[in-house]
């Protein structure tokens, strides 16, 4: 299994901000499968590939990627548009090998990619349970769809930024200054969205820039850290399904 346990956050949230919004349809279960799947996969792949040691992978190469590669032809058989999110999704990956290969795995650029990943998989979700054919459906995003889009890229965003001020980049003073300037900005968006009569953003919002300030200590440990981080992005998903 990976050891990256925040990871595993960041694969739920997609999930759980598409759910309250999607149409029911058999094809999610395999294309959640393949989501979920798809990243130890990757890991263990990226790992056979690239680590000093690669034949530690191969178990989990044998166990994961099959497991994925299942559900995503199924997913594909049910849906065939999601090969054009196959692609984009290993464009991404190929972007991760390349940190991989610089043994750069932590940087924030290969962060991105995750979050890109992530967030494409919100509307990805409501559009597999909307129709099928070659090209997604786009009348399946409404502005619904794309706050949470946008939520889902900025909760991660805001995430990683206080996590690498805490962990990584403790050193650099930089980053935590980004951090609390990013959650700032991400209060005062959702205090507008507030006074257009979308006021659900506001709590998780105000939430997030509370942590990023006043949880502000290096020593604590990485458990803590990311034990604050799941709440922040357990009270997020908990709004947009009262919502």
């Amino acid at each position: 299994m990976p050891d990256q346990h925040g990871a595993w956050a960041f694969l739920a949230l997609p999930v759980s901000l598409a759910a309250p919004v999607l149409s029911w349809h058999p094809a999610l279960v395999p294309v959640v499968l393949a989501w979920v799947a798809a990243y130890p996969a990757a890991w263990a792949l990226t790992g056979r590939l690239t680590a000093p040691r690669p034949q530690r992978f191969d178990r989990a190469l044998r166990l994961w990627v099959p497991l994925a590669s299942v559900a995503a032809a199924t997913s594909v058989a049910w849906r065939p548009w999601l090969v054009w999110v196959g692609v984009l999704l290993g464009l991404g990956y190929a972007v991760s090998l390349t940190y991989a290969r610089a043994r750069r795995e932590r940087a924030l650029g290969n962060d991105l990619v995750l979050i890109a990943q992530c967030t494409l998989m919100v509307p990805v979700l409501v559009a597999v349970g909307s129709a099928g054919g070659t090209l997604p459906p786009w009348s399946a995003a409404d502005s619904t769809v794309g706050l949470l889009t946008a939520v889902c890229a900025l909760a991660l965003v805001g995430s990683t930024l206080h996590v690498k001020s805490l962990i990584r980049e403790r050193r650099r003073p930089g980053f935590a200054r980004a951090s609390r300037w990013f959650s700032l900005a991400c209060l005062a968006a959702a205090a507008g969205l507030a006074l257009t009569g979308t006021p659900w953003p506001l709590v998780p919002a105000a939430l997030a820039a509370l942590r990023a300030h006043l949880l502000r200590d290096p020593s604590l440990r990485p458990g803590r850290i990311g034990m604050a981080e799941l709440g922040v992005l357990v009270v997020l998903a908990g709004c947009a399904w009262w919502a």
